[in-house]
Order: C-alpha cells, then sequence, then structure tokens
C-alpha cells in the first residue's frame, strides 16, 4: 500500500538583487516626467546604502555629461559623504533634491553609464572585510567629503579624478570590496596632489600676470 505522502512544497525563489544599472535603466525608460530630479533618484534607490548613492552622483562627472551637470550632482555629494561621515541616515535638503535636469539629458547620461557601471559591477566581489565596517565607513566618507568639495570647486580638471576615486570607492562599498576601496583612496590620494599642483600653478601664474603688470 502507497502512503498518500504529501509534496514537498518547492521553495520559493529569491528574488534577484536589482542592479543599480538596472534601476537608472528602469528611471530613464519608465518615467513619463519632462524633467528628472534629484529627489526621484533617491525615491528609486528604495533605501540603498551610501554605496549606491554615492556611485550615482560621481559617475556623471567621470565620462562626458551636458553642461552644468557637476553643480547638479556634486552638492548631492557633499551631503551624502557628511552624513555618511557622521554615522546618519541618506537625507538631502529640498533645495537640493528638488533639483532636476531634462529627462533627454538624463536618457542620455544613462546610456553613457550603464555600460561601464555593469563591466564595474562584474569585476567586485567580496575582498578584505576586515576593512569594512561602520567606524572604517565614516573616516571614509570624511576623505569623500573632501575629494566632493574639491569636485565641485572650479577648478580646471578638477572633477574627474576626484570624482572617479569616489566611484572605486562606492563600488567597494556596494560589493563590501575592501581591495576597490583601497584603490579609491589611493586615487583620491593622487587626486588631491595633482588638483593642489593645479591650484598652485593657478595662483603662481595669477601673480606673475600681476607683478607684470604692475612693473609695467
Amino acid at each position: 500500500m502507497t502512503d498518500n505522502i504529501p509534496p514537498r512544497p518547492t521553495p520559493p525563489i529569491p528574488p534577484q538583487k536589482t542592479s543599480l544599472a538596472q534601476v537608472l535603466r528602469s528611471i530613464a525608460d519608465g518615467s513619463q516626467d519632462e524633467r528628472i530630479s534629484i529627489r526621484m533618484l533617491l525615491e528609486a534607490m528604495d533605501g540603498r546604502a551610501f554605496g549606491a548613492l554615492l556611485l550615482l552622483f560621481a559617475l556623471p562627472n567621470v565620462l562626458p555629461a551636458p553642461p552644468g551637470t557637476s553643480g547638479i550632482l556634486g552638492l548631492p555629494l557633499i551631503f551624502l559623504t557628511l552624513q555618511m561621515m557622521l554615522g546618519r541616515d541618506p537625507w538631502l535638503p529640498k533645495v537640493i533634491a528638488d533639483r532636476s535636469m531634462p529627462r533627454t539629458g538624463f536618457v542620455s547620461l544613462v546610456d553613457r553609464i550603464n555600460p561601464w557601471l555593469d563591466r564595474a559591477e562584474k569585476l567586485t566581489a567580496p575582498r578584505l572585510q576586515s576593512l569594512m565596517n561602520d567606524r572604517t565607513e565614516q573616516i571614509i566618507g570624511g576623505f569623500c567629503l573632501i575629494l566632493a568639495i574639491v569636485l565641485v570647486l572650479p577648478i580646471p580638471l578638477g572633477n574627474m579624478m576626484p570624482s572617479f576615486a569616489i566611484c572605486l570607492i562606492a563600488l567597494g562599498l556596494l560589493a563590501r570590496d575592501g581591495l576597490w576601496v583601497l584603490a579609491g583612496l589611493l586615487t583620491g590620494v593622487a587626486s588631491l596632489v595633482i588638483v593642489s599642483g593645479v591650484v598652485y600653478a593657478l595662483i603662481k601664474a595669477a601673480l606673475f600676470i600681476i607683478m607684470k603688470a604692475f612693473a609695467g
């Protein structure tokens, strides 16, 4: 006689984690609004960690982007890195959250960003996780705050390298990859050295021109 044993229920398939590239594409393709605001991007992140937000606002400054992009996306970086340094949850004031760009410009931005983002996310893996803790992330937030301030200053070549450093750090935070975080920190130090050299050269050139003007 065969026992009527009920079939074992099939375990539910865990939902796949939506990548940042997929989130950005869904905003670009799904929104019918004429302008995409920073608030919309924050809401689409759905409570994600600082890594996703830093990457979202830093990456467009590394690639060719519409004019004024660094001005729109630079200020959120300052606020986010400050909160990261203080160990607080991500938040932006209304005056910054309501800033926006045309939807066509955002779509163009996503088209440029996503191929790079897809490749980068495939190269990350959990490594050197002993470096990833709350205290370390606060220190990293303080360093990223310095980079974000440099990024928004009107310094020639002053936005690309700091932005790239923040992107590396952000990818490391997202994947709990301490190796990428270390690479970002080293890149950030190098960018600060280069920017300091540019500022020194500009000041020296300005003083030379002023001295020549008065000497004449």
